[in-house]
């Protein structure tokens, strides 16, 4: 399907195609590149302040070796000290290895899958921007000598505020819950435009290898961060007005949090992974010069290790006094988790084997990642049994097998990954004499610092202690440690000094420099904001080694949607298992609202760090409206597509049909809400069953009549939005805007009811954590009703202004489907807080 001849054209027609589409697609200049939404600067937006946070992270590390490089160290102070340790692994955990990892998935997603854009970028935006603000604001606090130092997993009682009474803490539950936001937002963004924009004929099975990594990468964001968030939540509640969810005395218990943080601590190691493998399955066919083996094999390891990860969070928890059947369950299953890494590694080692590799620099940093990304997993099928983890638990030998795995398994390729890529970022080609400089340093330094570690460690030297006496036997080690540190700190200093020289030293790079098989070489080189001039009809998996015209072909125009006189920026809408075109989906354009979200949210984080309620609270509302403001440009607003005309022969506009990428994107934010939830439930159920100070009243707080009137209000208004849904299905749209004023009436009814509720129950929520959780719940069900009757006021005012009808019904769709999510989450929340203690007691 193609949208113009271009056999029947002449070069002013091809030139004026490319000038409509840099108009189009144009980024803007000045005060203006603020308001910028287009994947590929804020890719490297994504990237550069990643390696920005790495450098920060890094000079904190060398902090730390400085200061048990000997014995006696006065260096750092006990106080200080505590606080690098916390911020270091703070820093590169949230701040450098998911955002410079999503940042590499959403410069490269579109270009590998032949698509112009994301599919919701000023999400994108919003992601940036909470990622940015909230590392600032986490950074600051070293600045002001009050950062968190209860270490990177701020374990309870540790950072409660007993023991913890500065902002210290605060600023870490506060600042990565804003970062979190933005990890959830990659992950919603990568999730549907993968599997929704992929260009015409590229079925599921000709997919390339790396976007698969990153659709599993992205679909554990989905689920594994909330728990976190959810934690960290609570966590703040207790320190800031005293719930007790994490307190014995009140009810609480202090390993729940290590349950809330670990089922989303472990999952998060897979999903720093499974990007990095990506890289190392996409560059070795490419040096090894044939096609990858066993492709099917690779993505049934890809699925399996994302569902075995949400079973191994207890491993971390070997030694708190969990029983002897859960032990040997998580031991299994983290011995498990080896046979799809295992299956990887051998395809890995079988396509070399079966092809000709070029030892060229990205393969040196893949070689490397094999041989300590091995040794990595070694040392976790050691500490996966039990009785060794006993006796090596908290000391250096964890620390040396978490860098092996995370350092060996993430950051080796991820340097592959840019070296190999330089090209396409740069239009030039990187020094293979200086690059390989640094990799030596590198790999040499590495091993010198972790390698030794894992032996102090097994001397019995434990983590996260500033000093300790000479004569333990310690001494030796630690200083070779400490230097090879400084060795493999000098490496990334010649890397990053490499990779500086080379955007302006750099040899011009020709076309497709490495002969790789995937779409994203079929750019120029650096890339248009737009990719491709025309979007091309992909039948195999390496296009580029059976189609090698295929760049010109599209360069000139002869493939899908080469027009762009209407004034929109467009892209496929795509089946997601067969490639067929469905729709062709317009994206939004540069906005101001993103930034002005972000910083509402921002002045929110800083105003409950400093305790000033009323300025968060209308912070909250900035923000709010500042999201809804951005929502109504959208559909068939003059500023998003005022017009549905297409090229003769071209599908619809996404917007004037009922399937467009914005249900999925709905479906996939309410499966992140949804685990939320259940973090919720577990955390309701994990106290009452397991909290030994546990107190349920003789008679539930909740009045179960007036929930189950509420619960009518939402089955009424979810019933009014179905019934406008069929409507506009069966082409009429007769009451349209009475059912959604209808829906957005009894929705309010529901809030009414709920806050009622509240009020009457009572709660003594700083005195039992049975009150505070209750509160929690009440409180999550009155956001839910409010945005739910929010949303359906703005879809009846938006009928008025002829946005939504039958000429654009799609937005409906979607607000339908939150309905339906309301209507589920509610009455599970009715039964089981206050049905099921009725019936079981406490």
């Amino acid at each position: 399907m193609t949208t113009i001849d271009r056999d029947a054209t002449g070069p002013e027609d091809l030139q004026k195609l490319h000038n409509d589409l840099a108009e189009v697609w144009a980024n803007p200049p000045g005060l203006k590149a603020l308001t910028i939404v287009n994947h590929t600067t804020l890719g490297l937006r994504f990237m550069v302040t990643g390696m920005a946070f790495f450098l920060f992270g890094g000079i904190l590390a060398m902090l730390i070796r400085t200061q048990i490089a000997t014995p006696d160290q006065g260096f750092l102070t006990p106080e200080i000290y505590s606080q690098v340790t916390t911020m270091h692994g703070t820093v590169m955990m949230f701040l450098f290895a998911i955002p410079i990892l999503e940042g590499l998935a959403i410069y490269m997603i579109p270009k590998m899958i032949g698509a112009r854009d994301l599919v919701c970028p000023r999400l994108t935006a919003l992601g940036y921007w909470c990622y940015l603000f909230g590392g600032i604001i986490l950074s600051f606090s070293m600045v002001l000598e009050m950062a968190p130092d209860s270490g990177w997993f701020m374990y309870t009682p540790l950072s409660s505020s007993e023991y913890s009474p500065g902002l210290g803490s605060d600023f870490w539950l506060l600042g990565i819950t804003f970062v979190e936001i933005s990890a959830l937002s990659a992950g919603v963004e990568l999730v549907v435009s993968i599997l929704r924009t992929r260009t015409q004929g590229m079925a599921l099975h000709k997919m390339p290898l790396f976007a698969w990594y990153i659709l599993a990468m992205a679909l554990m964001i989905v689920v594994g961060f909330p728990p976190l968030i959810l934690g960290s939540i609570l966590l703040e509640l207790e320190r800031a007005v005293g719930m007790p969810f994490f307190d014995i005395a009140g009810g609480g218990d202090p390993v729940l949090w290590q349950h809330l943080f670990w089922l989303f601590g472990h999952p998060e190691v897979y999903i720093i992974f499974l990007p990095a493998a990506g890289i190392v399955s996409t560059l070795i066919p490419v040096f090894a010069g044939r096609p990858i083996v066993g492709y099917g094999w690779v993505v049934f390891a890809i699925t399996v290790m994302g569902f075995i990860s949400f079973g191994l969070w207890v491993h971390h928890m070997f030694t708190v006094g969990i029983p002897q059947l859960a032990q040997a369950f998580f031991s299994a299953a983290s011995m498990l988790v080896a046979i799809p890494t295992g299956i990887q590694i051998f395809v890995w080692l079988a396509t070399l084997w079966l092809g000709k590799p070029k030892m060229k620099l990205p393969m040196l940093w893949i070689v490397g990642f094999l041989v300590i990304f091995v040794c990595g997993g070694l040392t976790g099928v050691m500490l996966a049994l039990v009785p060794f983890n006993w006796q090596v638990h908290d000391t250096h030998f964890v620390v040396a097998h978490m860098h092996y795995v995370l350092v060996g398994g993430m950051l080796f390729p991820l340097m592959a990954g840019l070296y190999y890529w330089l090209p396409l970022f740069s239009g030039r080609m990187p020094s293979e004499t200086i690059g390989k400089w640094g990799f030596w340093l590198v790999f040499i330094g590495f091993n010198a610092t972790f390698l030794i570690m894992h032996w102090t460690g097994l001397l019995g030297m434990p983590r996260r202690v500033y000093t300790y006496d000479t004569g333990l036997g310690w001494d030796i080690f630690n200083l070779l440690s400490s230097v090879g540190g400084f060795v493999m700190s000098a490496g990334f200093v010649m890397v990053l000094i490499d990779i500086a020289l080379h955007f302006r030293y750099g040899k011009p790079a020709k076309t497709n420099p490495w002969n790789a098989d995937t779409l994203e070489w079929a750019n120029k080189l650096p890339p248009t904001p737009y990719n491709f001039v025309s979007l091309p009809l992909i039948e195999t998996r390496h296009p580029l080694w059976e189609h090698p015209e295929l760049p010109q072909e599209m360069e000139e125009g002869k493939y899908g949607l080469a027009s762009a006189d209407h004034g929109r920026r467009e892209m496929w809408g795509t089946d997601p298992l067969t490639g067929k075109v469905r729709e062709v989906i317009h994206v939004p354009s540069n906005s101001w609202w993103p930034l002005f979200a972000a910083m509402a949210l921002a002045i929110v984080c800083i105003s409950l760090l400093l305790r000033w309620y009323p300025l968060a609270g209308l912070g909250a509302v900035v923000a709010v409206v500042c999201l809804l403001r951005w929502s109504w440009e959208n559909g068939a607003h003059p500023k998003a597509a005022p017009n549905a005309n297409v090229t003769p022969g071209d599908p619809p506009l996404h917007s004037r049909t009922m399937d467009g990428p914005g249900v999925w994107a709905m479906t996939t934010a309410m499966i992140a809400n949804g685990s939320f939830f259940l973090s919720y439930l577990f955390g309701w159920f994990y106290l009452w069953t397991i909290s030994p100070e546990w107190r349920m009243p003789e008679t539930s707080p909740l009045s179960l009549i007036a929930l189950v009137i509420a619960g009518g209000a939402l089955l009424g208004g979810a019933a009014l939005m179905e019934k406008s849904v069929r409507g506009l299905r069966k082409q009429h749209e007769r009451g349209l805007a009475f059912n959604f004023y209808g829906a957005a009436l009894l929705g309010g009814i529901q809030f009414a009811l709920i806050l009622w509720v509240m009020v009457r129950a009572n709660l003594a929520v700083t005195e039992t954590s049975h009150d505070a959780i209750l509160m929690v719940g009440l409180y999550y069900a009155l956001l839910h009703s409010a945005l739910g009757a929010v949303l359906s006021l703005l879809q009846g005012l938006r009928v008025g202004y002829r946005y939504v009808g039958l000429h654009a019904p799609f937005e409906p769709v979607v607000v339908a489907y939150f309905w339906r999510y309301n209507v589920v989450v509610f009455w599970i929340l009715v039964v089981a807080l206050a049905v099921l203690p009725r019936v079981i007691g406490g």
